[in-house]
């Protein structure tokens, strides 16, 4: 788990499964792909699903 505000979408294209929040929505990337554009407050529960599938 790692946060930046200047570089949160190149670390997350790094990971496995990864988040990068923007104003009220968040990306969530797979294997450094971007799945789905998520709204903020689905983000935890669109993660939690991805994490599942590994």
């Amino acid at each position: 788990v790692m946060g930046c505000v200047v570089n949160g979408p190149g670390e997350a294209r790094e990971a496995d499964i990864g988040i990068a929040g923007g104003k009220g929505e968040g990306l969530i990337f797979k294997k450094g792909k971007i799945l789905r554009k998520v709204p903020e407050d689905k983000l935890l529960e669109e993660l939690k699903k991805e994490i599942d599938l590994l």
